[in-house]
């Protein structure tokens, strides 16, 4: 048996009143993120350690209860408490030097809004409710000091409900549902192993030779949301036209962000199901993909050809296509394995032979050592294969296939 921990998300429909609370309610969880940030940092700065999350908490009740923070009362206690706790969480990481982490940074107005109720005892649901002539509509979701909120109820919740979360995205609210339950162990239906070479001409090139076209989402967007943009700085800051614009804008990064997930998405299942074992590059996505702009004293070189490498690999979503690949393959009875990437594109998967002259252009690859041509990103999904396969030598319960 393992524990299957699962998260879903759906659109809620607020009314004005209660969009209004919500609004109120996250910013009250920002105001204690950033005044107990502060504090803290203050106290580093002295030299005085840090406060732990129970004192922060007595802080809180203090502010609760006084007069000129007395506006904190308003909303749940239980979420601005839930939000010292992620705050606690994020400054051991910072100081803890195995983690990548960075120290955490405030939190701005409109941005990333986000309320969670850790206690799931304090949330009801109505599945199936029914207007006063007997017609059903909605179901509708009890949040503390908010209210009866409906919802858009695309899937079954299942499993025992951890904690709920609502967030603003796009300007529309969603609340996301984590759920928990006991199943057995899966057995993958496949036997197959495939080995996966991310790149930008392709999202994904598999070691059988399947290939998956990359994603174009902001590309095709692109132009538009220049014009957006460029609109948005010939409004006077924070007018009602700006305020218009800004949010159109918003709207747009959602589409795009929307578009990818929804590809990705569909490539990520179709691998999870044809295959037990995949194996992907271990790749550095943040330093791939930094500035070149350089220093005020030593400028960078190829700037602008860099800057729109970095927007091509940002739009492939290497990082997410991961992530999904890793949860799904591990429900389906799968493994995501990580390999070191370097020289993957210089080895020859036939010979072994590594030299930088064999990868002649972008799609081709010819072995100087032995002749073997193929297209260079299979033959890196192979390599990356191969070095999965290495990895795993020796180890129980991994006994498959090249696809």
């Amino acid at each position: 048996m393992i524990t299957l921990r699962k998260a879903v998300r759906y659109r809620l429909e607020p009314t004005l009143e209660q969009e209004s609370l919500l609004t109120r309610a996250a910013g009250c969880v920002r105001f204690v993120w950033n005044r107990a940030l502060a504090i803290q940092k203050s106290y580093l700065d002295q030299g005085c350690g840090m406060l732990s999350y129970s004192e922060m908490c007595h802080l809180l009740t203090a502010w609760r209860n006084s007069e000129t923070f007395g506006f904190l009362a308003e909303s749940p206690s239980q979420t601005q408490q839930q939000t010292l706790r992620h705050l606690a969480r994020a400054l051991k990481d910072a100081f803890d030097k195995t983690s990548e982490k960075e120290f955490p940074v405030f939190k701005k107005k409109s941005q990333r809004d986000s309320i969670r109720y850790p206690s799931p005892d304090a949330i009801q649901f109505r599945l199936r409710p029914k207007d006063a002539d007997g017609r059903s509509v909605l179901p509708t979701i009890f949040l503390p000091r908010i209210g009866w909120v409906k919802f858009r109820k695309s899937r079954i919740i299942g499993g025992e409900i951890r904690n709920v979360t609502v967030s603003r995205d796009g300007g529309h609210w969603f609340v996301s549902i984590q759920t928990e339950k006991e199943i057995k162990d899966p057995v993958h239906p496949s036997t197959t192993a495939v080995g996966g070479d991310r790149g930008v001409a392709n999202l994904l090139t598999l070691s059988d030779g399947t290939m998956f076209p990359p994603v174009t989402a902001y590309r095709d967007a692109q132009k538009k949301l220049v014009r957006a943009q460029r609109k948005l700085a010939h409004k006077v800051k924070f007018s009602a036209n700006w305020k218009q614009q800004k949010a159109m804008i918003t709207r747009l990064h959602h589409r795009i962000a929307n578009l990818r997930k929804n590809i990705l998405h569909q490539v990520s299942t179709v691998i999870s199901k044809n295959h037990a074992v995949v194996v992907l590059e271990d790749l550095k996505v943040g330093n791939m993909t930094s500035s070149a702009k350089g220093t005020v004293t030593q400028s960078g070189r190829n700037v602008r050809q860099k800057s729109g490498l970095n927007r091509s690999i940002l739009d492939q979503g290497w990082g997410l296509l991961k992530i999904m690949l890793e949860y799904k393959l591990q429900r389906s009875g799968g493994m995501l394995l990580l390999v070191n990437p370097a020289y993957t594109s210089q080895t020859c998967s036939v010979c072994g032979n590594v030299d930088s002259g064999n990868r002649i252009s972008q799609k081709a690859f010819r072995c100087r050592h032995c002749g073997h041509e193929a297209h260079a990103d299979v033959n890196a999904a192979k390599n990356i294969l191969a070095r999965g396969f290495q990895s795993t030598a020796g180890h129980a319960g991994v006994a498959c296939s090249p696809a």
